[in-house]
């Protein structure tokens, strides 16, 4: 599966990527210890949603657009995110411009916490820098899978890695569990977080078995089945791994996934955005 972010931002995996994303940073912020955020797949970090890409698919109007017609409160959080970078851009019709990951990460950023990103494709990574310019954000180009290795663990007392792929190379489900592995060696007590596509049901459940396999104590999943029914062949959903989740973030999640659920559904289906523990 190709998903690279400039074709489908906005969509419904990025509302509960992202709104998921604010809620786990801030429930880490709630002590007072510095923070290094490293993003190893950042993409461009600014997207136009009327753009060729973007406009090409459309997605947006399934997703941030939903959250925007949305009145749960539990959604200011990610709406006020959005609504910052299209500042002085006329909302009327919703927004214009998507954040993607590093500019939300950059929005949360406290003056002790630090901001790492890696972009690999050289158009991307261009514009990434362009995007993130007037933020403290350190902008690399390597080996994501070599980053998230290298950086780990971090300077600060504590940090979140968010892996983000656009799974265009068919072992990258193979690479994500090896590193993983090799990671929380070095680092068992860091927070991963870890973005999937949802296509098929009995694919997906191979990979989470090989997952469990590792053996790391405190493994949450979270899923969003668009569905009710899995639709053959086609986009179903998108879920985030998260390891070692903090206390304050698991939590408040019930309310939260079933406030985006509602807000996400698609027409003639209830969908389906839950959370469970691999390990633990």
């Amino acid at each position: 599966m190709n998903y690279r972010h400039s074709f489908h931002a906005g969509n419904s995996a990025d509302v509960v990527k992202h709104s998921l994303l604010i809620a786990l940073v801030r429930a880490l912020q709630q002590k007072q210890s510095a923070l290094t955020l490293i993003d190893t797949h950042a993409g461009c970090g600014l997207y136009d949603l009327n753009g060729e890409e973007a406009g090409r698919t459309g997605e947006a109007a399934q997703g941030v657009l939903r959250a925007f017609a949305d009145a749960n409160p539990l959604l200011d959080d990610y709406r006020a995110a959005v609504q910052a970078v299209n500042a002085g851009v006329n909302m009327g019709d919703g927004p214009q411009l998507y954040p993607g990951s590093p500019k939300f990460l950059a929005q949360l950023l406290r003056p002790q916490d630090l901001l790492i990103l890696n972009e690999k494709h050289p158009e991307d990574v261009h514009t990434l820098r362009v995007a993130m310019r007037g933020t403290p954000a350190a902008v690399h180009q390597r080996d994501a899978y070599e980053l998230w290795l290298a950086m780990v663990p971090p300077r600060t007392p504590r940090g979140v890695v968010v892996i983000d792929p656009p799974y265009e190379q068919t072992d990258e489900r193979a690479r994500i569990t090896a590193t993983l592995a090799a990671a929380h060696r070095k680092w068992a007590h860091g927070v991963t977080v870890i973005w999937y596509p949802l296509k098929e049901r009995p694919t997906h459940a191979q990979w989470k078995h090989q997952l469990r396999k590792l053996g790391i104590p405190k493994f949450l999943t979270v899923e969003h089945w668009l569905y009710d029914r899995d639709q053959p062949g086609i986009y179903n959903g998108a879920g985030l791994f998260i390891v070692n989740p903090p206390y304050a973030f698991t939590q408040g999640l019930p309310p939260l996934l079933e406030a985006m659920r509602a807000a996400l559904a698609p027409e003639g289906h209830r969908g389906e955005l839950t959370a469970e523990w691999l390990g633990g």
